[in-house]
């Protein structure tokens, strides 16, 4: 049993274990003075009763007929139920307890269910047991008759180098020399599991696990369904999975299977079948647990079923009469783009404070309004009271786009607040996008990343294909000279470098997307050049509060997103303090 308890079963609310407990104490009676009627003789004894005869030293054979009733009547009964036998040392004392009698629905946190729990030793099979208030409880109600009603306790064991952990509550009453034992299970995993089944069922998809060291596999019920697989069979092992596909996807499959099993990489693997209907489309999400010595033991993931999916996809591109509906699905695709990006990159009112500065930002969508770009900013207080500042523009459009951009930024955010360095940040997220599967053409983006020291007013900053900062002291206004660094995603070898200024009371500095420099046959040097003109215009009349968000406004005909943040010094002056941001 894999709890603090004798055996971990499913259970959802005590009346199964109240039922159950109630009919065997009840039926036993009349099977007990029944078997002392007949002389003590009982039916032949099946593979369950013959296991108990021969375990359990000592064992009288009157508690071996007690023992064959009570399964006699538990097999015809729901819910969770065992007989107890105790094991007595000379002295009389109880060693351990024999599990003389399980109902067909009793199983352990293990696994191990009804026939496969009789014949064991409570502390062999459940060595944590001993000594705890489950395990005086059966000595106490042995002793004195007196039911035993635990309170709800967590129980785990470690099998194949993985924890198991479950609630259970038990209830033992006395029964002759023995102890019938119930127990019901607190967690939530019977209602998960219901919730599970009726979301593979909707989704078309099931879950499979397999267990390395015992070359053993479970599927449920849904996976049998999606390979049209009579269940009577079994579940595949990994290994014998490639056979299974059309020859065409047999070696991605293998080469797949191959690195899960060896090296514990996670695989998302779409593949075909041939089933009785025709070729089915799946998709293979898998990843391995490793043990303390990084060995895969156990792997877990889900099978789905694309043909749907993959059906449409073809219909909509052999028809050149589905343009009302791709273009509903486009629409859809927007408006679900746009509400996550608004979610994703909430853009202030005003302006912020932020580590001492002052944070103007603004965002732009372009006029065309047919797809949601991946242009996105962010800026966070770190641990240390540092400033994180970010803005990233994503290749494409669409919820792909917003996509690559959630990735980014949560990524992003992760790995600084744990204490990266900038350029290990950079190396990292382009490894992440190179190995994203999710898109077989990749992902690609452009960034530039600050962090802003407080306590000595330095600011280091990493790009990667960005255009470069725009810096403002005083009258000046250029762009800082740009550090190693290419487009995220496009090669694995990639190296970044890293830039330092110290700013001083006063400094501007803009971070922004090529939609505010753009013109489409205009040379990028001219754009550059005309923002740094108009960013020192605006200053000096007095605009430096809302220089992102009047940048942004003064560009005209937005046929690209815009995304811009302004990082200022606050030089003291009662005009210039920024807001504290809500």
């Amino acid at each position: 049993m894999k709890s603090d308890a004798p055996l971990p079963p499913p259970g959802d609310g005590p009346a199964p274990e109240v039922l159950a407990l109630a009919r065997v104490v009840a039926g036993l009676r009349a099977e007990i003075a029944g078997l002392k009627g007949r002389g003590g003789r009982a039916p032949a004894a099946g593979p369950r009763r013959a296991r108990a005869r021969s375990a359990g030293p000592g064992a009288d054979p009157a508690g071996r007929e007690g023992a064959e009733a009570v399964q006699r009547i538990l097999d015809v009964l729901s819910g969770t139920a065992i007989l107890l036998t105790p094991l007595r040392a000379p002295s009389g004392e109880v060693d351990d307890f024999l599990i003389a009698a399980a109902a067909p629905d009793s199983v352990d946190i293990a696994g191990r269910r009804g026939g496969d729990l009789v014949g064991r030793r409570v502390l062999e099979t459940y060595p944590t047991v001993v000594g705890t208030p489950l395990w005086k409880g059966y000595l106490d109600t042995l002793a004195t008759g007196t039911a035993y009603e635990g309170e709800p306790f967590t129980y785990e064991e470690v099998a194949a180098g993985l924890p198991k952990r479950s609630v259970f509550s038990v209830r033992a009453a006395k029964l002759g020399d023995g102890l019938v034992v119930s127990w019901i299970r607190h967690d939530a995993g019977e209602r998960e599991a219901r919730r599970l089944a009726d979301m593979q069922r909707l989704g078309n998809l099931g879950w499979a696990a397999w267990s390395l060291p015992t070359d053993t596999a479970g599927w449920s019920e849904q996976v049998y369904a999606v390979f049209d697989r009579d269940p009577a069979l079994g579940p595949l092992r990994l290994q014998d999975l490639p056979p299974h596909l059309v020859p065409e996807d047999v070696p991605r499959m293998s080469t797949a299977v191959r690195r899960l099993l060896e090296q514990g990489e996670a695989v998302d693997q779409p593949f075909r079948i041939t089933v009785s209907d025709g070729v089915r489309h799946l998709r293979l999400v898998a990843e391995a647990q490793k043990d303390a010595d990084g060995t895969p033991v156990e792997v877990h993931g889900f099978f789905q079923d694309l043909t749907a999916q993959r059906g449409t996809e073809l219909a909509l591109l052999e028809s050149e009469r589905s343009v009302l509906v791709q273009r509903g699905m486009l629409r859809a695709e927007h408006a679900l783009a746009a509400r996550l990006q608004d979610t994703l990159l909430p853009i202030p009112e005003q302006s912020l404070e932020l580590a001492g500065l002052c944070i103007d930002v603004a965002y732009v969508p372009s006029d065309s309004g047919v797809n949601v770009g991946g242009d996105w900013y962010s800026a966070i207080e770190l641990p240390d009271e540092s400033a994180l500042f970010v803005v990233g523009d994503v290749a494409g459009h669409g919820l792909a786009a917003v996509g690559t951009m959630a990735q980014l930024r949560f990524t992003t955010k992760g790995m600084t607040v744990t204490g990266s360095a900038l350029p290990d940040v950079l190396s990292r997220l382009n490894t992440l996008l190179l190995h994203t599967v999710s898109d077989p053409v990749g992902a690609t983006a452009t960034m530039v990343m600050a962090r802003y020291q407080p306590w000595d007013r330095r600011l280091n900053w990493v790009r990667a294909g960005h255009l470069p900062p725009l810096f403002v002291r005083g009258e000046e206004a250029s762009f800082l000279p740009q550090p190693q660094g290419s487009l995220l995603g496009a090669t694995p070898d990639s190296a970044y470098g890293q830039a330092m200024i110290d700013l001083l009371p006063g400094d501007h500095l803009l971070l922004y997307t090529d939609g505010l420099v753009e013109e489409p046959g205009e040379d990028i040097e001219a754009g550059l050049a005309r923002l740094a003109v108009l960013a020192r215009q605006l200053l000096r009349d007095g605009r430096g509060e809302t220089l992102a968000r009047t940048l942004a406004a003064l560009r005209p005909g937005h046929r690209d997103d815009i995304c811009v943040l302004d990082i200022h010094v606050p030089d003291g002056s009662p005009t210039l303090r920024c807001r504290a941001a809500g």
